[in-house]
């Protein structure tokens, strides 16, 4: 009891729903709806079938709004750094996924992310204010304690189920981060969305409009626990995995593997040259049976010289001139006595390598089995609720990548992909990466976790993952394999990179005097902010010219050379010297920063002019 008396206004507006639930949306009146259902002014606006919702243009506003961020290495946090090919990245993945445009655009083969199931309870980031300005926003992911942790509380906003705009606050969340996502997908990539029934609907919908209708692959039906809950009328025991690809016409997904069981049913027992067979129907799978003259005639049991025909009006695979040439090549099988009806030996050499997927999947393991591989691997921290287990996602990597593919995934949590693709190239030799994003989020004090030292969930995710490449390594040294797996050395490492702010300074458009001009006038006169390190201008420039993450960097005298000349940066100093060495190694493309010049127009200009003179795309910043 809350002492206050009856909310007439809220009585009636319950009321009302009972009558015209279909005249309300997100708990509020639709006006439009209310005169249709009413009989009255039934032409809705702007007629069409569309997926709309409070603040989608706002939407449209944050995903076309530019960063000016990048991405520092944190290389004291990766394992080898300077050889793998695995990538973690602290940050908000949809700063992250602008960062990544013009470096991964049209890279990823294959994306999935378990992305918030807005169940009521969830926090994630997404405008409370549809009025708020990018600066706001950027004010509120930026916020950090005194230790410099990001703060649930200035970074989260928990989308009630009673709040007016529930259904549109996850999809302006999930809207330009799905929209800048597919930007990356190779033209032949696919994308893999775990959800539940709270947003299926909304999901498919959006996905439709970012991705095509026709693009749409599948939706997975899979049972995540082996009883129903008993806090619903019907309890759900399952979870969804919606598919979509970027072109249908391109895309190819991989058959599943056999398992032992699978093959041991193929068997050879009469040393066919064909090699392991088992047994099939040799009627024609026609539903109830039809009557076709060339398919109806008997099969003679060449030992006993009784005659089989088709069962139930029905008739035989083949006609009889193909039936005679599998007698002919013994591809008819009549029992172990030799005395059945006659069946068609199938040979495994003439089978798919693989199996078919389902909808439905029910092969993998439970989330309790997610939850299991966390509690081996860091003990019981208690901060994921039934996280994916590594064998759920070792299929849907099965399915959509091959062994030299990247899969993203930018809601990467306990890190279960990674964990994944490391067992998968562990198992087969493969060389798959992976491309991880997740937000620092401060776990709370009194987690598990907290009490652990992990204080943030990304520091869970990249413990998870050097625990992972731990237990490998110590197996493989069990098994005197040493590091070099099934078929060639494996990637056991990652490099970490953090989501910061510009090491240049960012000119403001917003000045209003011409004090304020001259201020940054005077302050851009070098553009580069004072406390920026050179390695963290380095990967800036090497982004922001499209450069990816696992660029190959070589250090010289006086200039950084990355995969063999592609590019060339030059950071520290620069002198005719530099210049002469630099325009030997014939690179595509050379940056250097004006600072260098120190005023020396001469320097400057002759520099340009013997890069253009060799054809060679020179550039200052």
């Amino acid at each position: 009891m809350d002492g206050e008396s009856l909310d007439i206004t809220e009585e009636r507006l319950n009321r009302l729903k009972e009558i015209l639930p279909d005249a309300f949306t997100e708990g509020k009146i639709d006006w439009e709806k209310l005169q249709a259902s009413l009989g009255e002014n039934i032409e809705f606006k702007n007629e069409r079938y569309v997926l709309n919702w409070a603040g989608k243009s706002d939407a449209f506003r944050v995903l076309q709004s530019p960063t000016t961020a990048t991405l520092v290495p944190c290389k004291e946090e990766s394992i080898g750094f300077d050889d793998t090919e695995n990538i973690f990245i602290e940050g908000e993945n949809l700063e992250v996924l602008k960062v990544l445009q013009k470096s991964y655009f049209g890279k990823i083969k294959m994306i999935y992310i378990d992305p918030p199931y807005n169940t009521g309870n969830d926090k994630f980031i997404y405008p409370d204010k549809f009025s708020e300005t990018r600066d706001e926003y950027l004010s509120r992911i930026g916020d950090k304690d005194e230790t410099g942790y990001m703060t649930r509380e200035g970074l989260f906003r928990t989308n009630s189920k009673d709040s007016g705009h529930y259904h549109s606050n996850w999809l302006s969340m999930m809207y330009p981060r799905l929209f800048l996502a597919r930007n990356l997908l190779k033209e032949d990539g696919v994308i893999f969305v775990s959800i539940d029934d709270n947003e299926v609907h909304n999901l498919r919908l959006m996905m439709n409009e970012v991705f095509g209708e026709e693009n749409f692959i599948e939706q997975i039906v899979w049972k995540k626990r082996s009883t129903p809950p008993n806090d619903k009328v019907i309890g759900a025991s399952h979870e969804y995995i919606v598919i979509y690809c970027k072109n249908l016409e391109l895309v190819s997904l991989n058959l599943r593997t056999r398992t032992e069981e699978q093959l041991g049913r193929y068997k050879n027992p009469d040393n066919h040259p064909k090699g392991a067979w088992t047994s099939g129907d040799l009627m024609a799978n026609i539903k109830g049976g039809r009557y076709v003259k060339s398919l109806y005639f008997p099969i003679i049991n060449p030992n006993t010289g009784e005659e089989h025909f088709p069962s139930s009006n029905g008739n035989w695979r083949f006609n009889k001139e193909k039936i005679q040439e599998l007698m002919k090549n013994n591809e008819i099988y009549f029992g172990e006595d030799g005395k059945s009806r006659p069946k068609l030996k199938r040979f495994l050499c003439n089978v798919k390598e693989g199996i078919t997927y389902t909808t439905l999947w029910d092969f993998v393991p439970f989330n309790t089995q997610g939850s299991n591989e966390m509690t081996e691997l860091l003990g019981n921290l208690a901060i994921f609720d039934n996280p994916k287990p590594a064998g759920l996602l070792r299929e849907l990597c099965n399915l959509g990548m091959n062994n030299n593919d990247i899969v993203f995934d930018f809601f990467s949590g306990s890190g279960t992909i990674a964990h994944a693709v490391l067992d998968m190239n562990k198992e087969d030799g493969g060389n798959r990466k992976f491309i991880m994003v997740q937000l620092p989020e401060k776990c709370d004090e009194n987690s598990e976790a907290n009490k652990a030292g992990y204080k943030t969930i990304a520091e869970i995710g990249k413990e998870r993952i050097r625990r992972v490449i731990k237990k490998i390594q110590d197996a493989e040294q069990q098994t005197k394999l040493g590091i070099d797996g099934v078929a060639g050395k494996q990637d056991l490492g990652f490099k970490v990179f953090k989501l910061q702010e510009s090491n240049f300074k960012i000119w403001r458009s917003d000045v209003k005097t011409g004090e304020e001009l001259s201020m940054q006038l005077t302050l851009h006169t070098d553009p580069v902010d004072e406390n920026a390190k050179i390695e963290n201008i380095l990967y800036e420039l090497l982004l922001k010219s499209g450069i990816q993450l696992i660029a190959r960097i070589e250090e010289k005298d006086g200039y950084y050379c990355v995969n063999k000349g592609e590019i060339i940066l030059i950071l520290k100093r620069i002198d005719e010297s530099i210049i002469k060495s630099v325009i030997s190694e014939k690179p595509e493309k050379v940056i250097t920063l004006d600072r260098l010049f120190k005023n020396n127009d001469q320097l400057k200009t002759n520099t340009a002019l013997q890069m253009k003179d060799s054809e060679i795309d020179f550039r200052v910043v």
